[in-house]
C-alpha cells in the first residue's frame, strides 16, 4: 500500500517540546524552566521491561503470543487492504468526499475478532512512564503487527485509568474514558466513578482515557464542539477541523477504527468533532470514541502507513498504540 503523495502542513495535538518550548519563554527562568523540561521532555520511565512486566501479573509465558501468533499468520490471506485469519478479519478503506478546499480523506479499518483479546495493546520502547515515545509503525513492528492506531497518548499525561492487555499500570480516575471487555463489548465510563482494580475484576482488558465520547446509542453526543482535553498545563482546544483517530464498536467484537486526515486544502481539510461522529455514525457504530489525533492520527497496515500523518509521509512520535498482530 503506497503512502499518499500530499503534503498537508505540519501540526496537531501540541508537542511536549513546542510546550516546553513556550512554558521557557513564558515563565521566569531557573526553576520554573527546569520544571517544565522534565515535566513536558525528560523521559520518566516507570516500568523499562512491559513484556516481563505483564507476563508477571498475568502468569503467563513471554513466548506464549509469540507462538499463537506464528501459527495465525501462516493460515492468514493477506491482500493491499485486508487480512483474514483464524482470530480476525481486517478490511481497509479509502474514502474521500467533498471537493477543493473542502475535500476530506479518511481510511477506515472494519475490524471483526474471534476473540476481544486478539485486539492489543503496547507501549513504545516496551516501557510504561511518560514522554517516552516511538512512532506508530516502529511500535507496530516490534510487536508483529498486521494492524495498529495511535492510542491515547497516555505519556502525556499523569492521570487518567491505564489497564493494558488486562494489567493495570495507573489508576487516576480524571475523564471519560473507554473500557474494552474481554467478553467482546465496548463501554464509555466515568473514571472518577470507578477503580482499575474494579474494571479488571469486571472483565476489562483494556482502556483509553482521552475522549470525547462521539456518539450515545448511536446518536451524536451533544456537546462534543465544546470538549477541551486536560494536558497537565491548562486545557488545550480540540475544536475545528482537524486530523482525528477514532474507534467505533458496531457490535461485540466488531469494531471499526478510522484516522481522519487534515490541514491539507485540496487533499483533507480535517474534520470537526461533530463531523468525525457523522463519519463513526454512517460506519454503523453505535458507540464512538475519540483518542490522539492531530500529527499523531496514524494508521498502519501490513508494514506500511496507510494514511499520510503530517503530509510528508513521516510520523509522529507516540507513547502507546492498538494493534493486532499477525
Amino acid at each position: 500500500m503506497t503512502p499518499l503523495k500530499n503534503k498537508p502542513r505540519k501540526g496537531g495535538r501540541v508537542r511536549r517540546a513546542v510546550v516546553a518550548g513556550a512554558v521557557a519563554l513564558t515563565l521566569s527562568a531557573g526553576g520554573a524552566t527546569a520544571w517544565a523540561l522534565d515535566r513536558f521532555v525528560a523521559q520518566h520511565v516507570e516500568i523499562s521491561d512491559v513484556s516481563a512486566y505483564q507476563a508477571s501479573q498475568t502468569g503467563t509465558s513471554q513466548g506464549t503470543t509469540a507462538d499463537t501468533t506464528t501459527d495465525s499468520a501462516a493460515s492468514a490471506v493477506t491482500t493491499d487492504t485486508s487480512y483474514v485469519s483464524d482470530s480476525s478479519n481486517i478490511n481497509i478503506s479509502t474514502v474521500t468526499t467533498g471537493s477543493g478546499d473542502s475535500t476530506v480523506t479518511y481510511y477506515v479499518a472494519d475490524v471483526v475478532l474471534d476473540d476481544a483479546t486478539t485486539l492489543e495493546s503496547a507501549f513504545a520502547n516496551d516501557s510504561f512512564g511518560e514522554n517516552i515515545t516511538e512512532t506508530t509503525s516502529a511500535i507496530a513492528e516490534a510487536n508483529n503487527a498486521v494492524f495498529a492506531i495511535n492510542g491515547d497518548y497516555y505519556g502525556f499525561r499523569d492521570t487518567g485509568i491505564v489497564i493494558r492487555n488486562g494489567v493495570v499500570f495507573r489508576d487516576e480516575g480524571a475523564r471519560q474514558g473507554l473500557a474494552f471487555y474481554r467478553d467482546g463489548t465496548v463501554k464509555v465510563y466515568d473514571e472518577t466513578t470507578t477503580t482499575a482494580e474494579q474494571l479488571l475484576a469486571d472483565g476489562v482488558w483494556n482502556t483509553l482515557s482521552f475522549g470525547p465520547s462521539l456518539l450515545d446509542n448511536g446518536e451524536v453526543a451533544e456537546g462534543i464542539e465544546d470538549v477541551e482535553v486536560d494536558t497537565n498545563f491548562g486545557n488545550h482546544s480540540i475544536q475545528g477541523e482537524q486530523p482525528r483517530t477514532a474507534v467505533g464498536i458496531i457490535d461485540e467484537n466488531h469494531l471499526v477504527f478510522v484516522v481522519v486526515d487534515g490541514r491539507s486544502p485540496g487533499y483533507s481539510a480535517g474534520v470537526t468533532m461533530t463531523g468525525l461522529a457523522e463519519i463513526m455514525q454512517s460506519l454503523g457504530a453505535t458507540t464512538a470514541y475519540n483518542i490522539d489525533g492531530g500529527g499523531s492520527s496514524t494508521m498502519y497496515f501490513n508494514g506500511e502507513l496507510v494514511n499520510n500523518p503530517l503530509g510528508e509521509n513521516k510520523e509522529r512520535g507516540t507513547s502507546d498504540i492498538l494493534y493486532i498482530a499477525e
